[in-house]
């Protein structure tokens, strides 16, 4: 089974940038792939690393106007399609939605579903990069599909006790990563994205020290550790998952969080914040599984 995948993200520059940060190469080398060339309206190709099924380009161009572009993407030997869409959020703001027909349903993206099953997250963290670009900010590192490595730092300007409160309290969480999640702070304890109703094999907390740990085990056998370590009023965080097998690297909930972790650094550091990501509809997905306003 299939169904589209819809985002839409709100972005703080015209719409004339955010097209041009879509169909400019050079800056699509930027924020979304290694590679990418691009020849309107003939050719619109992304490939290498950081790119599901990137060994070669597997893009091509269907449409493309002032305000939408268009293309074919074959992933898994499977068609699918992508469009952009802008519109304009008042003078100085665009919003951008990004719709990709042919991917499995939310459920099976979940519960694994090969390499399509990664783009819903791909498609999340590369909006974030785009958002960033644009608006001047740090990129947050892309996914690597060449290598099974992933630990990753990121400096918030924001202190270590306030980053892991953001972590560990339900509804801070629920803010800036757009879903909820239930704890039982004590280790030993149950960790369940979405709520304990909607999980029902959740994690297990092995450490907690507060403002400086948090180290959950899902019941596959890979465990994800947040560690926190605060110098002149910023916090690194250090963000791991490991023990998962090494030949099927969970790359859709790598990129989920770094996705998320990019969202937690504007929560902090942006004044008057509000979430990049606009709510959207979509069946087969619970309220607060994907994004709030």
């Amino acid at each position: 089974m299939t169904e589209p995948m819809t985002l839409r993200v709100r972005v703080r520059t015209p719409v004339a940038d955010v097209y041009e940060a879509l169909t400019d190469a050079r800056v699509l080398r930027v924020w979304l792939a290694e590679h990418a060339e691009v020849d309107l309206p003939h050719r619109y190709e992304f490939w290498g690393r950081h790119t599901p099924d990137g060994d070669v380009p597997r893009q091509e161009l269907l449409h493309v106007d002032d305000q939408t572009l268009r293309f074919s993407w074959r992933i898994d030997d499977t068609d699918t399609t992508v469009q952009f869409r802008l519109e304009p959020d008042g003078a100085q703001a665009t919003i951008l939605t990004i719709v990709h027909a042919g991917l499995p349903t939310f459920a099976e993206m979940i519960a694994g579903a090969g390499t399509l099953g990664v783009l819903h997250t791909f498609w999340a963290l590369s909006s974030a990069n785009l958002v960033d670009h644009l608006e001047g900010r740090p990129l947050t590192p892309k996914c690597d599909f060449t290598s099974p490595r992933m630990r990753e730092e990121f400096v918030i300007d924001a202190s270590a006790q306030d980053v892991y409160d953001s972590i560990v309290d339900p509804d801070t969480f629920a803010r800036w990563f757009g879903a909820r999640i239930d704890l039982e702070p004590y280790v030993g304890g149950r960790w369940a994205m979405g709520g304990f109703h909607l999980d029902p094999s959740p994690a297990q907390i092995l450490d907690l020290e507060s403002g400086r740990k948090l180290s959950i085990a899902w019941d596959d056998g890979m465990t994800s550790t947040w560690e926190l370590a605060e110098s002149d009023g910023k916090t690194t965080l250090t963000f791991v998952q490991s023990g998962f097998d090494e030949q099927d690297p969970p790359y859709g909930s790598w990129m989920g969080w770094l996705g998320g972790f990019a969202e937690l650094r504007r929560y902090h550091e942006l004044p008057n914040w509000r979430p990049m990501w606009l709510e959207v509809s979509v069946d087969g997905i619970p309220d607060g599984m994907l994004t709030i306003e």
